[in-house]
C-alpha cells in the first residue's frame, strides 16, 4: 500500500510517499481502507519537533523517537470503509463506513489502517462525505475534551482564541451548543467564517487584544496557545477557567497553584492521552451532533495524498480556515 513515511524530523520535504506492507487486522481489530485524512498543526509540530521547551522536547524525543518518529507513518484522524474484520469483532462489519481517531498509533497518512473495534471508531453519518467525516475526530474531539473539563453552561461568556482553526471552529460550535455566548478571536480573514458558525461577537486579534478589552469571561479557551493565564487572568471572572492546548511550564505550574489556591483556574487537558473509551464516546457524541445539524466541519483545502508535502507547507503557514483534508484514491476499489 501507499503511505507517507517520515524517518527523521525536519521540514515538509522529509515526508516520502512509499510502498509499504499492508497491515493485517488482529482478532479484535478492523482493517480500514482510508478514503480521507487530514494534516493538522499537530502533525506539523510532530514532524519537525523543534519548537518545544527543553522540559517537553527531551522526554518527547525519548518517547516518540530520538532522531525521527518511532511511528514513521503519521496522521491522527481518518474516514473510510472497513475492508475486513478480525474473528472476534462484533461491533463492526465489512463494508461499514467509519470515521476514527488513531491515537498514539498514528498511521492515518496511508491507504490502510488497523484499529481495535473498541477504539475511537464510529459509523460515518450517511449524508456526510469522507472528507467532511475525516475532519471531525481531532478538532472536534479536542475541543469537546477541553470544554468538558469545565462546567460550561447556558449564558456563560466564552471567547475562543484561534476560532478559525481546526479546534477553534469546533469549539465555537460546541460552546454555542452548550448555550454559551461565544466570542471568536481570529484574524481579519476569518471574521466572517467565525460569525457564520455561531460566534455572537468576533475580535480581530491583529487590531485588538481580547484580554485587554476590559470585558470579563467565565471561560477562556485558547485553542492555539498564543496567550497565557497571566495575561488573561484579569479577564476571568471569579471561578473562571483558562484552557490552553499546549502545556507550557508556566501553565503547568499555574495549574498546580490554582487548583489549590486560585479563584480562577488554569487547565491543560491532554486529549491525546484520554482513554480510548472516552474518545469513542466523544466521537459518537460529535457524530450525533453532526447528524442533528448542530455542528459541521469546516474545510479549507483538499490535497491528494501525493501532495502531502504541499499540504504541510500550507498548514505550517498558520493561516488555514478549519481543516486541510487529504484524499486517497484506491486502484482496487470494489
Amino acid at each position: 500500500m501507499k503511505a507517507v513515511v517520515c524517518t527523521r524530523y525536519g521540514p515538509p520535504e522529509v515526508l516520502q510517499l512509499k510502498e509499504v506492507e499492508k497491515p493485517t487486522p488482529k482478532e479484535d481489530e478492523v482493517l480500514i481502507r482510508i478514503c480521507a485524512t487530514t494534516v493538522t498543526a499537530a502533525d506539523c509540530e510532530l514532524r519537525r519537533f523543534n519548537k518545544f521547551p527543553l522540559w517537553i522536547w527531551l522526554p518527547g524525543r525519548i518517547a516518540l523517537g530520538i532522531t525521527g518518529p518511532r511511528q514513521e507513518i503519521q496522521g491522527h484522524e481518518l474516514s473510510g470503509e472497513i475492508e475486513s474484520v478480525g474473528k472476534d469483532v462484533t461491533l463492526f462489519r465489512k463494508g461499514d463506513q467509519v470515521l476514527a481517531a488513531t491515537g498514539h498509533s498514528y498511521g492515518a497518512h496511508a491507504e490502510y489502517k488497523c484499529l481495535p473495534e473498541d477504539g475511537a471508531l464510529a459509523i460515518k453519518p450517511a449524508d456526510m462525505t469522507y472528507e467532511e467525516a475525516a475532519a471531525i475526530p481531532y478538532g472536534g474531539g479536542t475541543a469537546l475534551h477541553f470544554l468538558r473539563k469545565t462546567t460550561i453552561q447556558r449564558g456563560q461568556k466564552v471567547p475562543i482564541n484561534g476560532a478559525g482553526g481546526s479546534i477553534g471552529t469546533f469549539a465555537v460550535q460546541l460552546a454555542r451548543y452548550f448555550g454559551a455566548e461565544v466570542t471568536g478571536v481570529c484574524s481579519t480573514a476569518n471574521l466572517e467564517l467565525v460569525k457564520s458558525i455561531g460566534a455572537e461577537k468576533v475580535i480581530d486579534y491583529t487590531r485588538e487584544d481580547f484580554a485587554k478589552t476590559g470585558l470579563t469571561y467565565d471561560i477562556i479557551f485558547d485553542a492555539v496557545a498564543k496567550s497565557s493565564f497571566s495575561r488573561c487572568k484579569s479577564s476571568l471572572r471569579p471561578g473562571g477557567i483558562y484552557l490552553t492546548t499546549i502545556p507550557s511550564l508556566g501553565v503547568m505550574l499555574q495549574m498546580l497553584w490554582t487548583s489549590k489556591f486560585g479563584r480562577q483556574k488554569a487547565i491543560f487537558a491532554a486529549s491525546g492521552f484520554a482513554p480510548s473509551s472516552e474518545m469513542a464516546k466523544n466521537l459518537i457524541f460529535l457524530k450525533e451532533l453532526v447528524e442533528a445539524g448542530k455542528i459541521k466541519p469546516v474545510i479549507d483545502r483538499r490535497y491528494p495524498l501525493e501532495q502531502i508535502v504541499e499540504a504541510h507547507r500550507y498548514v505550517e503557514k498558520g493561516h488555514k480556515k478549519g481543516n486541510v483534508v487529504i484524499t486517497l484514491e484506491h486502484n482496487n476499489k470494489t
